[in-house]
């Protein structure tokens, strides 16, 4: 629900900002831009981002338990098998991407599979299997372009010399700051919520919270002092990994795209004490 909301408020924003500039035509150009824009993301973001990271392909006789385990869990959850990738990175992480299940491709890093024993690689790959069986690649891929077509709009407002005037200097200058700003803090609170979301229903798939939870205190711990080139370079894809891959980002805050390490394992100990059917 809560997602849903931000949802709605992000488009009710982006389309209000065409008004704004616009008048009723203004709102439906936006609206026709966003649909645009988000039908491009929808069939090539998932490329764009295997292309950005390097992504190598794995077969079965690469990583057989890492083929049965992702098997097991997509079976549990109903789900086709993903692709799989492997990100030639020392940075401990991973990722899901894809336009749906019957397309997704799950992609994990050198440094997660050498650091990280079977139980907490299994919690791993069950939150990335979490984030396809609930839709998130598809509501992060949507917000993250609503979020860069308002703050395209704000430009565009300030640019032009008769949205100045329409609204006057001041009401344009507002909205260049503002309004890309509002788009930002809404589209990391989708963000963070989605990643609560995953960490739940990955360790409904395993049984195990305690899995998930050992694993993010080892990537935090190594994710944070290892660099991830490709990631500084397109911050913007940060929100795709299990934990945030740049430098200084496990602040749990308004400006952060992922909840702190500590409230995620807090939330994961916390669901030892439901004993619920899914539980070893």
């Amino acid at each position: 629900m809560r997602t849903f909301l931000l949802m709605a408020f992000l488009t009710a924003f982006f389309m209000g900002i065409g008004y704004l500039i616009g008048g009723p035509s203004g709102s439906l150009m936006a609206f026709l831009f966003a649909a645009l824009t988000n039908f491009f993301s929808y069939w090539f973001s998932s490329s764009m981002v295997l292309r950005i990271y390097n992504a190598v392909p794995l077969d079965q006789s690469q990583a057989p338990w890492l083929f049965d385990t992702v098997k097991r869990l997509t079976a549990r959850a109903n789900l086709p098998m993903p692709t799989l990738y492997r990100l030639p990175n020392d940075q401990p992480n991973a990722f899901a991407t894809g336009r749906n299940p019957s397309n997704a491709a799950l992609a994990v890093t050198d440094g997660l599979l050498r650091i990280l024993d079977k139980d907490e690689l299994e919690g791993v790959i069950a939150h990335e299997i979490a984030h396809i069986k609930n839709g998130d690649m598809l509501i992060m891929t949507i917000t993250a372009t609503l979020a860069g077509a308002i703050s395209m709009l704000a430009h565009f407002s300030l640019s032009t010399r008769s949205n100045r005037n329409h609204m006057g200097f001041l009401g344009a200058l507002l909205l260049f700051f503002l309004a890309p700003l509002a788009a930002t803090l809404v589209q990391l609170a989708i963000s963070r919520t989605r990643e609560y979301a995953a960490d739940e229903t990955g360790a409904e798939l395993t049984g195990n919270p305690l899995g998930l939870a050992g694993a993010l205190k080892k990537i935090e711990h190594h994710a944070h002092t290892t660099d991830n080139p490709e990631a500084e370079a397109n911050p913007a894809t940060a929100h795709l990994f299990i934990m945030n891959p740049l430098h200084g980002g496990s602040v749990d805050n308004l400006f952060s795209t992922h909840p702190s390490t500590d409230n995620r394992i807090k939330r994961l100990e916390q669901m030892i004490n439901y004993q619920g059917p899914w539980v070893r």
